[in-house]
């Protein structure tokens, strides 16, 4: 089962439709959603409708605003649509995306391999980068695409609505605090064919944005600062680092609410702090 939520994504959106459409294991149910797109996204999207019974579409109510939010009511609704259908495996994918047509076989796998996984997906490739997984965790699973256990999904109550972003993490996050395992697997990665956060500015304010969200999650301050510093040496080179510290630091001394719960953000920084340690006495012992 797959769900879509797609806002103006006519430039890509064929991308991804073409690469579920040539999956070797397609899904059972795909439903997109469309957030009041005021382009061509719609018509994109039905025009590939004819003799695919399994790919659905719904449209949401033209609005003027954009915000993380939205994209959990968009899926929400295409959820709703799956509520009465036999299924295992659900998954979140954007709509701007591409990928190889074993993708989903490759992923459906690891699932029937261990009954513990609870979330799974691939790095992303952007413009020719890719993550470093030295640096991120890779218990993490990009927002990109993700697949999660219907029964995992179920006990951490879905995506959470939270307007300044975050949702993904969230849910990702509560699955391992819930005792499920969750994993990206790097032996296969999606193209990602916009850039990451910046469908609302710049790139610097992408940077500046994702700071503040740094905060508002719980991230913690040493956790932080690591980061920045490993930002500095990959574009935006320098500068991206500062503006990301800029807005964690902006949004400590404006007292943004944390919209997690304690126990949560309690476990997310063990977490980074745990690899911080990690990855430092690894580089002692070299």
């Amino acid at each position: 089962m797959l769900v879509t939520p797609a806002r103006n994504e006519e430039r890509y959106i064929g991308l991804t439709l073409d690469s579920v459409i040539g999956q070797t294991r397609q899904p059972l149910k795909w439903v997109v959603v469309s957030d009041g797109s005021t382009d061509r996204t719609d018509e994109i999207v039905t025009s590939r409708m004819p003799e695919r019974e399994w790919l659905d579409f719904i449209r949401m109510p033209e609005h003027r605003d954009r915000h993380f939010a939205a994209k959990v009511q968009c899926f929400n609704a295409g959820f709703a649509r799956l509520k009465d259908l036999d299924y295992d495996v659900i998954g979140s994918l954007d709509a701007d995306i591409s990928f190889e047509p074993d993708y989903f076989d490759f992923l459906l796998e690891k699932f029937e391999e261990n009954p513990r996984l609870g979330v799974a997906g691939t790095p992303f490739v952007e413009d020719g980068f890719q993550y470093d997984y030295r640096f991120t965790n890779i218990e993490h699973v990009s927002g990109a695409c993700q697949l999660f256990r219907r029964e995992c999904f179920e006990e951490i109550g879905g995506y959470i609505p939270i307007r300044g972003g975050g949702i993904d993490w969230t849910a990702v996050t509560t699955a391992r605090m819930k005792g499920w395992q969750t994993r990206t697997f790097t032996e296969k990665t999606c193209r990602h064919h916009r850039a990451i956060g910046t469908g609302n500015s710049d790139t610097m304010g992408a940077w500046f944005r994702q700071g503040k969200k740094d905060y508002f999650l719980g991230g913690h301050p040493a956790w932080q600062l690591f980061r920045m510093v490993y930002q500095m040496k990959n574009r935006p080179f320098v500068m991206g680092g500062l503006v990301l510290m800029l807005g964690y630091t902006w949004a400590g001394l404006s007292g943004i609410e944390r919209p997690i719960p304690q126990n949560l953000m309690a476990f997310h920084r063990k977490e980074q702090i745990k690899r911080l340690k990690r990855f430092l006495f690894k580089k002692v012992g070299e």
